[in-house]
């Protein structure tokens, strides 16, 4: 979340802000119940400093005056209706922080949605084949690697299950990922819990605005991933880092689960849009001077994996409405599908400085004896799947319906062809 002193402090250039992104965020209002909330806490503090004056002078008196005493009564009448006053106005005002998006930065392009993105670079040349290139569903189905129908007979619509070459494709993929992101890019491998409870996700910034699209446990009140950053942001919720221990880079893969309300009727053929996918995710803890330069760096890591795979893709950098809640500069890379003809999704990369900091209370000192400061956090798919094998398939698919495993894929797969 930002904080209410930025909110009182620059109310206009907040609401700019929230037009920015296209959010309807009611500042006024939080305004209203910072000041009854000071308020409240003003007088609260007065009446205790009062019974506390009071009580000093009847315990070095032997007469308890009647007046006193039923002064301190109704001191005491009042405080217990402040305290309750001020638990409802704080439930109100931090129901209402949650749900404020972190403020765009300068250079973020300003629109309300995709359409305003803006591609800063495409790289490599599109394909061209001497046949019709045709879908990943055809491919898959032709070559018996993924298995629609009885996904749906397993779980329901928008499931699939991934058979032989097309299952170890995939695990291959994963590896491949998260070794090149270990060794080459320097980041620390961690393995997570795939249900999570409340604060972490709230602490991600997942709720409250990201509630509909994710799996819930209400007994236990346990939240399925809806990605692994929303684990990794909590990994050092309520610590103090040190500033030697910066940056930190974590890399995990995790299945995600998300239940696609918002996209119904939308890719509803193949594996596009599904409820549950595979992702690898890079995540960054770093001093707040050093995330601008960080994001770069997540974005070229991210990059890494799709030269290596030699698939033409390109890089947006995303428009303030089309950010993430948490972001305030974020770019998206697309990997080209013949087949479908389209640029899929496969890597959001975002800077979201102290938003996701500041609700899990994750901090570092500069040196000993020094107050603690707010760390900024990055995250970036590394990439999602299942669309990076859409694009394999679609991009290195034959005129016999074979399909050729790109070079950098082969010591994980044991073959270099499925068909």
């Amino acid at each position: 979340m930002i904080s209410i002193e930025l909110i009182r402090q620059n109310p206009d250039a907040v609401k700019e802000a929230m037009r920015k992104r296209d959010a309807e965020v009611p500042i006024d209002r939080i305004l209203e119940l910072d000041r009854i909330r000071r308020s409240i806490i003003s007088e609260t503090d007065t009446l205790r400093a009062r019974r506390n004056e009071v009580s000093r002078q009847m315990g070095r008196s032997k007469e308890r005056p009647q007046q006193l005493i039923e002064e301190m009564r109704s001191v005491g009448r009042r405080i217990r209706d402040l305290e309750d006053s001020l638990r409802d106005t704080d439930s109100e005002l931090d129901s209402l922080m949650l749900k404020v998006p972190n403020i765009p930065d300068v250079t973020a392009p300003v629109g309300p949605d995709e359409l305003a993105n803006i591609e800063v670079k495409r790289v490599g040349d599109l394909p061209t084949f001497d046949f019709e290139p045709k879908a990943h569903w055809d491919i898959a189905e032709a070559l018996g690697i993924i298995d629609f129908e009885r996904g749906v007979r397993l779980a329901g619509s928008r499931f699939f299950v991934l058979k032989g070459n097309g299952a170890k494709l995939q695990r291959a993929v994963i590896s491949f990922m998260i070794d090149m992101h270990v060794e080459q890019h320097g980041y620390t491998e961690v393995y997570l819990p795939y249900i999570v409870n409340r604060e972490t996700v709230q602490a991600s910034g997942h709720l409250p605005g990201f509630q509909a699209e994710m799996y819930h446990d209400e007994e236990d009140d346990l939240w399925m991933l809806p990605t692994a950053e929303a684990a990794i942001t909590s990994l050092h919720r309520d610590e103090i880092l040190s500033a030697e221990d910066l940056p930190l880079y974590y890399v995990a893969h995790t299945p995600c689960w998300r239940r696609e309300k918002a996209s119904a009727g939308r890719d509803t053929r193949g594996i596009m849009r599904v409820h549950q996918f595979d992702k690898v995710e890079m995540y960054k803890f770093v001093a707040p001077e050093d995330s601008a330069d960080e994001l770069d760096s997540l974005v070229n890591a991210a990059e890494d994996v799709v030269k290596a795979l030699e698939i033409p893709y390109r890089v947006l950098e995303l428009a303030t409405g089309d950010m993430a809640t948490p972001a305030v500069k974020a770019f998206d890379i697309e990997m080209w599908a013949p087949g479908a003809d389209r640029w899929l999704e496969v890597s959001s990369c975002s800077n979201c400085t102290d938003f996701q900091s500041r609700r899990g209370r994750v901090r570092y000192r500069t040196e000993r004896g020094a107050r603690p400061r707010l760390i900024h956090t990055l995250n970036g798919s590394g990439l999602a799947l299942p669309r990076v094998i859409i694009s394999i398939l679609e991009h290195y698919q034959q005129a016999d319906g074979s399909v050729v495993i790109p070079e950098a894929l082969r010591p994980y797969t044991g073959f270099d062809r499925i068909g």
